[in-house]
């Protein structure tokens, strides 16, 4: 096995086990999600197609549902897609598709969509050029990419609590600021549109972009 397989194998078998108690667990970190929440929410209203990837347990797929006409949510962990549905049903969402699915090998039509968003998952992917890749492959030229990013290298106490959180298991890849998530956001073939950081335990960088007109991908 790869290194990058042996990591995407390790973070899933940590979600899957971690899949019941993921939204406890936001109750520490969570304070900043109601502002991202609604800045998620302005970014997708109107949309026809909104691809979620790392949709965990639901905390965003119902406010994204509100807003566009069509929502298609995934995440690679079976537990996780379980908690999904749940949350999905509960809603009465009915425009709502939840699928399990990898962000590396998304079936889904190239240029098919108007936004992706991948809340709280790019500093914990383990190949990012790659779900970059997939994310760009899938969206039309024009289309918006919503990608709130905790941003564990932001503060003198976020550098302290991610590091004590890798001691716990927890599988980050890599540590962003604010700065430098919006820079690694340009250079993989996006323009940031907005970007609103939200103060917490660990600050998270709202941030969208739209996939360059150029681009081919």
């Amino acid at each position: 096995m790869t290194t990058i397989g042996a990591d995407v194998s390790r973070q899933r078998s940590y979600w899957d086990r971690h899949a019941h108690n993921y939204d406890a667990s936001m109750r520490l970190l969570g304070g900043p999600l109601p502002r991202v929440l609604e800045l998620t929410a302005e970014a997708v209203r109107g949309a026809d197609t909104v691809l979620e990837v790392a949709a965990g347990t639901g905390i965003f797929t119902n406010i994204i549902a509100r807003g566009a006409r069509h929502v298609v949510a995934t995440d690679y962990s079976a537990p996780m897609v379980e908690e999904l549905r749940k949350r999905v049903a509960a809603s009465g969402s009915s425009n709502v598709e939840c699928r399990q699915a990898d962000i590396y090998a998304l079936e889904l039509e190239p240029a098919s969509l108007d936004v992706v968003v991948a809340a709280n998952v790019l500093h914990l992917l383990p190949d990012l050029p790659r779900a970059f890749e997939a994310i760009r492959r899938v969206l039309k030229p024009g289309g918006v990419f919503v990608a709130p990013t905790f941003c564990h290298d932001e503060t003198l106490g976020s550098k302290v609590v991610s590091r004590l959180l890798a001691v716990t298991g927890f599988p980050g890849q890599r540590r962003f600021s604010a700065e430098g998530l919006v820079g690694t956001l340009e250079r993989a073939g996006f323009e940031a549109r907005r970007s609103v950081l939200v103060p917490g335990i660990i600050p998270v960088l709202y941030v969208d972009a739209i996939k360059e007109l150029h681009s081919q991908a």
